[in-house]
């Protein structure tokens, strides 16, 4: 019977701490459609868990600052850290100072590069950026049967998602059935819908000839959307792409301007950033790379889509 008791009491904890922990959260920035859907994700499913509080910070896009909220956040005694890297190639630092404190510590959305050294209270939940870029070029080199030249917006070059997004496009167009397709220009607009905008209107002000703009994200493809518009560009003939399929995107698809997207579940991202935090806090175990698949989203499909991001 003692030992049934003792059973029964150290299970009590270790469920009581998977429902009942704090954990710290620090953003990219909060000034992003899609990472606010993420942030919205985490704090709307934590807010089901009894007992889980969040502290949500905003790093504005600067790695010094995201560092002192991780460092604020392991002298606060947080139970557990979600990190939505500011630049994915710094994140070694954050993974140290978690792991010499003993914090959990899940990044989300963003692969760090030290993913693959991550220690025993670490993770990463994501979806695989393989699939994301890879599944919009095939549609676009689909819409193009298999020719054109092509304009490549780039997400900000420190960060793993866009050179991987931007590594999918060449690959696809090496590809047999795709061979036709040339990129004429490919330059960073740093995910920000402004500066894709002036990107565009350069291109254009160059006279660029060109079949499709391949976009790393959406908020960049509505730029270059506005921007041809802005010149008098038929719209609803280009052919312009992007990824995340964001409500923005998904409005530009139903007015006919958007032809391709593709859609990151930023809430499941969000619920399972939070999910492997728990289990990290009451001692569990989770995969190391948690995925969440991108599906592809066309003006056939849209309709399933409006509500999800």
């Amino acid at each position: 019977m003692k030992r049934i008791l003792i059973a029964l009491a150290a299970t009590t904890i270790l469920s009581g701490s998977a429902y009942a922990a704090k954990i710290g959260v620090s953003m990219d920035k909060f000034d992003d459609n899609f990472l606010t859907v993420l942030r919205n994700g985490m704090s709307d499913y934590a807010k089901t868990q009894p007992g889980v509080t969040l502290q949500v910070e905003d790093a504005k896009d600067d790695v010094s600052k995201q560092i002192s909220q991780v460092q604020n956040f392991i002298a606060n005694k947080m139970d557990a850290i979600i990190v939505n890297p500011v630049d994915t190639s710094a994140t070694a630092a954050i993974t140290k100072l978690a792991a010499e404190a003993g914090v959990p510590l899940v990044y989300v959305n963003r692969e760090p590069a030290d993913v693959d050294s991550l220690g025993p209270k670490a993770a990463f939940v994501a979806s695989n950026e393989k699939d994301s870029g890879t599944l919009e070029a095939k549609q676009i080199c689909k819409l193009l049967g298999g020719k054109g030249d092509i304009l490549v917006m780039e997400g900000e070059l420190s960060n793993q998602a866009a050179v991987q997004r931007t590594k999918d496009i060449h690959e696809v167009i090496a590809t047999p059935d795709c061979s036709g397709i040339k990129i004429i220009a490919e330059q960073t607009a740093a995910w920000d819908r402004t500066k894709a905008q002036n990107l565009m209107t350069n291109w254009l002000s160059k006279g660029m000839k060109y079949d499709a703009v391949v976009s790393n994200n959406d908020e960049m493809a509505v730029g270059a959307l506005q921007a041809m518009k802005a010149a008098g560009v038929d719209t609803k003939a280009a052919i312009v792409g992007g990824v995340d399929a964001t409500q923005d995107a998904l409005a530009s698809m139903k007015a006919g301007d958007l032809k391709v997207t593709v859609f990151q579940d930023a809430a499941g991202q969000g619920k399972g950033a939070v999910d492997a935090a728990l289990k990290l806090a009451a001692g569990g175990t989770v995969e190391k790379k948690v995925y969440i698949p991108f599906q592809l989203v066309t003006p056939a499909n849209m309709a399933d889509f409006t509500k999800k991001n």
